[in-house]
């Protein structure tokens, strides 16, 4: 089957078009916010798929796939021979076929193999955790058979995994890899006064990383990344004087975090279970202990019931606005040392939480990736302790 397709060159604005002549067989692109990343490799990987090739698109978890995926089957819906869902397999009448991948857990370890690819493309390559073991050992390979290319998108999160492919690009001698930096400002369809009102309210860090591409030391983590790694320390063999609690929703897990008298971590769980065996299971943990639980949306009847056999609990409504405070409160007292959690997958949430600037330039805090059901339900905790105790500002 044949299609006539338009110069690719005509889809794009005009700063997409200078990358796109300049790219080499690997290239890694640190970008600003919404200079077009997305599209940009929307585009490069449909005309590869249509032209009879063969294509994997990488995203670092179900949460940054679902949409890119409705975007290339609306698009290529008339050319569409099988989309294979439960393999996230789209195979086109030209012959070609784009792979749909997954890079979360033990995902990003199979990632691609067993298969021959002519383009791979990372999305928000920042996000991907793991990402220069993930390119190496499962990704790379997929391009030796047809000598095919790859290319890396994303605004930099930290100087982690990205950043280090982008240097490493940088430095290369030998002409297979390129990097490329490019601020949010050279999308001509952007609102320059926007962009200068958000470089005027936001902290000079964060907007270099999120508009001009230049990787901040901690990330955008509200915390920051050495103070959450000084809040380290053993479990806690004391007794609960307040719980935090966040329930689950969907496919997330229930988290409870209690602390002890001096703020450390002295029980720390999350499962997943039917409602009834959670309202059950948290009525016996908290008893006559004061708790505050995550009752929004579906919640609420579950604190209710809790609530009637324990008298301390207290259930809290998460808004942008209820959650953007709460969140406040445990930057407070991380950056005070005010908390105490052991090494594991909390420390992990915590480093891989992070803030945005809506449009209205409120702060939204969220998981860049992954979970974030322990972050809310150690915020949470101390809205429960501080309820107790005033919080004191220590000079340090």
């Amino acid at each position: 089957m044949i299609v006539r397709l338009p110069p690719i060159e005509s889809v794009f604005h005009a700063s997409q078009r200078e990358v796109h002549r300049d790219l080499a067989r690997f290239s890694v692109l640190e970008i600003g916010r919404r200079w077009g990343k997305t599209t940009f490799g929307h585009v490069l990987a449909q005309y590869e798929a249509i032209n009879g090739k063969n294509v994997g698109w990488f995203a670092p978890s179900y949460k940054y796939l679902d949409d890119p995926m409705r975007d290339f089957e609306r698009v290529l819906r008339p050319l569409i021979r099988q989309f294979d869902r439960k393999n996230n397999r789209m195979m086109l009448r030209t012959g070609g076929m784009i792979d749909f991948w997954t890079l979360d857990g033990a995902n990003g370890e199979n990632a691609g193999r067993g298969r021959q690819y002519d383009l791979a493309v990372f999305d928000e390559a920042g996000f991907v955790s793991g990402l220069l073991r993930v390119w190496r050992e499962a990704v790379r390979p997929t391009l030796t058979d047809r000598k095919g290319r790859a290319l890396f998108l994303g605004t930099p999160k930290g100087t982690g995994d990205f950043h280090q492919l982008y240097l490493e690009a940088e430095g290369d001698l030998t002409g297979q890899m390129k990097s490329f930096r490019i601020g949010s400002a050279r999308n001509p369809f952007l609102d320059p006064a926007e962009i200068q009102a958000a470089k005027m309210m936001l902290p000079e860090q964060v907007f270099m990383q999120e508009y001009e591409g230049m990787p901040s030391e901690d990330g955008g983590n509200p915390f920051g990344l050495d103070a959450i790694r000084s809040c380290i320390g053993p479990m806690s063999t004391a007794k609960p004087e307040c719980w935090g609690v966040d329930l689950a929703k969907s496919h997330d897990w229930t988290v409870a975090v209690a602390l002890d008298a001096g703020g450390s971590v002295c029980r720390l769980e999350r499962w997943q279970s039917p409602w009834h065996v959670t309202r059950e299971r948290l009525a016996q943990m908290i008893s006559d202990t004061p708790a505050q639980i995550d009752s929004t949306g579906v919640g609420d009847p579950v604190v209710e019931d809790i609530a009637r056999v324990c008298r301390r609990a207290e259930g809290f409504k998460f808004t942008s606005q209820s959650k953007q405070q709460l969140m406040e409160g445990l930057q407070i007292a991380v950056q005070l040392r005010d908390v105490r959690f052991p090494d594991g997958w909390l420390r992990n949430e915590l480093e891989a939480f992070g803030f945005r600037y809506s449009n209205r330039g409120a702060v939204q805090y969220e998981a860049t990736t992954g979970h974030d059901d322990g972050v809310c339900a150690l915020a949470l905790a101390l809205q429960s302790r501080r309820g107790r105790k005033p919080l004191v500002l220590k000079v340090i």
